[in-house]
């Protein structure tokens, strides 16, 4: 026993792909509600401001999943390997896949694929969907009832929601 907690100290706490996926998912999709927020809160609804905005909220989720990863890495200080820095780092790819969905919602509205005008309330939808469904989804892994992972679903995408908004309100 003692043997394998000295093991599992070198190699650091690590992160199930379960936990990871789940938690960068949820952060994902509220950063991705609350910058496509801020950013519109400003009226610029040109194709150039929404190409702008969609390399913001990439940015702005590459450098979120870095202090993230940063802040594990940190948290987590124990012997470590010379890689596992970039281990803790790769390990945030959840946080950044979370947002691409907008950033391309953003990025196509930029490139005239649809129109720029309004572009945010299909982004907010696409993302409070998502927090509906990982509410789901971990719910039912949960071994809850379909009516009571539903409702689950449904509060997280309505706290989901306060999150954004006050985020808005903030900014």
């Amino acid at each position: 026993m003692a043997q394998d907690s000295r093991a599992a100290g070198t190699a650091g706490h690590r992160h199930d792909t379960r936990e990871a996926v789940l938690f960068g998912g949820v952060y994902g999709s509220v950063l991705a509600c609350s910058m496509v927020a801020a950013l519109s809160q400003y009226g610029h609804t040109s194709q150039a401001s929404r190409r702008y905005d969609a390399l913001w909220l990439l940015v702005t989720a590459l450098a979120s999943a870095l202090a993230h990863g940063y802040a594990h890495h940190i948290a987590e200080r124990s012997p470590h390997r010379r890689w596992d820095a970039l281990r803790v780092l790769a390990e945030e790819w959840p946080l950044v896949t979370a947002v691409l969905p907008t950033v391309v919602i953003l990025a196509g509205a930029g490139w005239g694929w649809w129109p720029a005008k309004s572009v945010e309330y299909p982004a907010f939808t696409l993302n409070i969907a998502l927090l509906f469904t990982l509410g789901l989804v971990t719910a039912r892994w949960s071994h809850r009832s379909w009516t009571a992972a539903v409702l689950i679903g449904l509060a997280d995408a309505l706290l989901g929601v306060g999150v954004v908004v006050a985020n808005a309100l903030i900014k």
